[in-house]
């Protein structure tokens, strides 16, 4: 099941995953998550919002099966359709490469990489175009 509320849940569970060295307070911000059996395994968090482009911070649980079509589609809809952005960032630590990976596998595009950002590591840069989403049209 896919909820927005208690949003505070979602970020706290998204903070957890992402860890306190890449937190960002979150301010202004929406949220999706995904419930399974009785469970929050997924969050994303959007802030950062210019008109065109949004931030998304991206969490799941390790292992469990989250990655659904109705999912994905919720992930890019809400910021592309219901927001109208033209773009969405994401920031990676450098030494996280399952999650460069995912960003990658999602279609995100490696734009750059931001040295010492982070107290022991550089930040990749990658950003997803509304119209390269391939995800918009699992409905």
């Amino acid at each position: 099941m896919i909820i927005t509320q208690p949003k505070e849940d979602i970020a706290h569970f998204v903070s957890g995953i992402i860890g306190e060295r890449q937190h960002f307070p979150f301010e202004n911000y929406s949220a999706i998550g995904l419930i399974k059996d009785d469970e929050l395994v997924a969050g994303v968090i959007y802030n950062h919002a210019t008109g065109s482009n949004i931030m998304a911070h991206i969490a799941a649980v390790e292992g469990k099966k989250w990655l659904t079509r109705e999912f994905l589609f919720a992930m890019f809809d809400y910021p592309f359709n219901q927001l109208g952005v033209r773009r969405i960032t994401g920031l990676v630590p450098k030494k996280n490469t399952v999650a460069r990976r995912f960003d990658t596998h999602l279609g995100f595009k490696y734009e750059g990489n931001m040295r010492n950002a982070l107290p022991d590591d550089d930040m990749i840069i990658y950003g997803m175009l509304r119209e390269k989403c391939k995800w918009l049209d699992l409905k």
